[in-house]
């Protein structure tokens, strides 16, 4: 949904995207309920829009938040990550202190790619563990 303003409550499975604030918001989407903003900028997150469907490179790690989720948004739909060690997200953040721009991230799993959006982290978890990879 492309917006100037940010809603005072965002709403799950939608993606805000602010060109004037060079922003895009969505609740995190494991259900949580915990905002994600993710700024658009060279050295931060890149938004890709077709005329269909949005996606965001890199992945999103909510590595401040309870639930640690990790995920990418490609073509709307979110392709789960694995859960990071506090060991990886530690090296992740200074690596990103270093280099003043996000952690690089690894591509999602081949077999995740076709999975079908849902944002409960639940569900997805059950459905990946199930598929046989390609």
């Amino acid at each position: 949904m492309f917006i100037d303003h940010f809603p005072e409550k965002l709403t799950q499975d939608v993606v805000y995207i602010s060109f004037p604030h060079a922003l895009v918001a969505h609740l995190c989407c494991c259900g949580c309920g915990y905002e994600v903003v993710t700024p658009l900028a060279p050295r931060e997150w890149k938004l890709t829009l077709d005329g269909v469907s949005v996606s965001l490179h890199p992945s999103i790690g909510n590595w401040s938040f309870p639930c640690k989720s990790h995920y990418w948004i490609r073509n709307n739909t979110v392709i789960w990550a694995r859960q990071w060690t506090k060991e990886e997200i530690s090296a992740s953040r200074a690596a990103s202190r270093a280099t003043n721009q996000p952690a690089r991230r690894t591509k999602p799993p081949v077999s995740a790619q076709s999975a079908a959006a849902s944002c409960l982290a639940f569900r997805w978890w059950a459905a990946l563990r199930k598929r046989k990879p390609r």
